[in-house]
């Protein structure tokens, strides 16, 4: 199963942003989401997670309190709230299906979709 991220775009720091991931019905009733993200030059990173109910989610320590995961069921739709971006969350972010929640290890993730550029100005 791959999932389509987007939303992405050029943002000042300080600002937000709220990136999407679309998934299947059965995908959001089976598994979890991940997102994480990759800068240049850098390996993928985990970001953030949510369970496949949507009543736990897992932050990484760089984005905890800035960063807010979501789901809207109705819209098959998990989203990713950024807010008091950095420069140096600036990266391509990835959504994936997260059989393991959660799943925090890039390697453990079995299928990527295309990612969306998010660029954070200083």
């Amino acid at each position: 199963v791959q999932l389509q991220a987007y939303g992405g775009g050029l943002v000042q720091a300080g600002g937000s942003l709220r990136l999407s991931c679309a998934a299947s019905a059965h995908t959001l009733r089976v598994y979890g989401i991940t997102w994480f993200r990759q800068a240049p030059g850098k390996e993928r990173e985990f970001v953030a997670a949510i369970n496949w109910s949507g009543s736990s989610t897992y932050y990484a320590d760089s984005v905890k309190g800035r960063f807010t995961i979501s789901g809207d069921s109705a819209k098959n739709t998990v989203y990713l709230e950024m807010n008091s971006l950095k420069p140096e969350d600036t990266a391509v972010y990835y959504c994936a299906p997260d059989r393991n929640y959660p799943t925090v290890q890039s390697g453990k993730v079995l299928s990527w979709g295309q990612g969306t550029l998010v660029t954070v100005s200083s």
